[in-house]
């Protein structure tokens, strides 16, 4: 009997002393039992992911883990690196803080990406919709005239042999040349409208569904009404992203921010100042394991921010607006933006520019695949004899 208490007790130490290990370990403590004595030294966790995953993690140069894992580092500021063979490598300066899990994600893109066509027939003027999921387009084509009209690229499709076939009409040239026309898509993704212009400066504009509009309706004459019941579907929705933030945050959106767009988890701002202020501290305390990239709380009028509502931090992104149009990749942690004739990506925090695609491209029409494995951009890969197609830039 005295010899089953007394394994009972030694098991019931040997879990509590374990587990009282796990629990100091995970908050830093590190147990040294070197020149004869036990030291105790209070460290801070990095916790390093990456996609893929795999990628060696280098601490100031040295290689020292691989993603997926923690690593007990003393507190201070170190310089991570995170590569994998075949794709562009991920750096940062990171603080570490005693008791601290520190986070670190890596998203690594190909040096080598894939490209593929997803129309062959000619495209024009695509714009993508408020959801981020559809985009709408022209085709005008001499050799495949019956083609002509507007499509719609549905990017949460599936297709399993080809992305061709996630892309269907909407409009055709029956009733007037809707494969000339300008697009734009209403706030709910629901509607199109379709702009025409004559032969006398006149213009003609029609309100499509986005299933096939075999009557489109012309809306000429009460276009102005559209617009107003669309700017007030916007008003409604700004004010739904609003709702539940405190009042001090509500003022300073209001007041000095001129929103340029919504992440799309909705967690961040990215925004033109609209006057150079002092941002007030939101949340204060700071929080704890918090981006630790320096921010920049003393916004310039016009200057190009970002602001973290999650976190309370804001980080100026070095663009004017002159190098605007600036969107949002689709995971809220990255930026997308063109620059010198090439398609580049940054985290949020403006670390980490990379450029993805360095070709040909036209204008600013560059996209993201709503599951963050592919850019759409327009291209005609520099040959001046055909027009542009949409292609995929794949980042897997």
């Amino acid at each position: 009997m005295k010899k089953q208490i007394i394994i009972y007790i030694s098991t019931f130490l040997f879990l509590l002393l374990t587990t009282l290990g796990f629990i100091f370990y995970g908050k830093g403590y590190i147990f040294n039992f070197e020149k004869g004595k036990i030291e105790i030294s209070v460290n801070g966790l990095l916790a390093a992911t990456s996609q893929p995953d795999g990628a060696g993690i280098y601490i100031n140069n040295h290689l020292t883990s691989a993603t997926n894992n923690a690593i007990s580092l003393s507190p201070g500021e170190f310089d991570v690196k995170i590569a994998k063979d075949g794709y562009f490598p991920w750096k940062k300066k990171i603080k570490i803080e005693k008791e601290v899990v520190t986070t670190a994600y890596a998203l690594l893109f190909p040096t080598a990406p894939k490209l593929e066509n997803i129309t062959d027939t000619g495209v024009g003027s695509p714009v993508i919709d408020p959801s981020r999921t559809k985009i709408a387009y022209t085709i005008s084509s001499f050799d495949s005239p019956r083609k002509n009209g507007i499509y719609i690229l549905d990017m949460t499709l599936r297709p399993i042999l080809t992305l061709r076939s996630a892309s269907s009409q909407v409009a055709d040239d029956t009733i007037d040349i809707f494969s000339q026309s300008l697009l734009s898509w209403s706030p709910d993704s629901r509607e199109l409208l379709a702009t025409i212009s004559g032969e006398t400066d006149s213009q003609t504009t029609y309100l499509l569904k986005t299933s096939f509009n075999e009557n489109p309706q012309d809306v000429t004459a009460t276009l102005q009404e559209v617009k107003i019941a669309w700017e007030n579907d916007n008003q409604a929705l700004f004010k739904s992203r609003m709702f539940g933030l405190p009042p001090k945050l509500k003022t300073l959106i209001n007041e000095d921010f001129k929103i340029l767009a919504w992440s799309p988890d909705e967690t961040k701002i990215l925004y033109v100042a609209t006057r150079s202020a002092n941002l007030p501290l939101i949340i204060n305390p700071r929080l704890i394991g918090a981006n630790s990239t320096p921010e920049e709380r003393s916004i310039s009028k016009d200057g190009v921010y970002v602001y973290d509502l999650k976190e309370d931090k804001n980080f100026r992104i070095d663009l004017d607006s002159s190098q605007l149009p600036l969107s949002w990749f689709s995971d809220s942690k990255h930026l997308i933006y063109v620059n010198d004739k090439k398609i580049n990506i940054m985290e949020y925090d403006a670390q980490n520019r990379t450029t993805i695609y360095a070709g040909p491209f036209i204008d600013d029409y560059v996209f993201p695949w709503p599951d963050g494995s592919s850019l759409v951009m327009l291209t005609n890969l520099g040959n001046q004899n055909i027009v542009p197609n949409l292609y995929t830039i794949g980042l897997k």
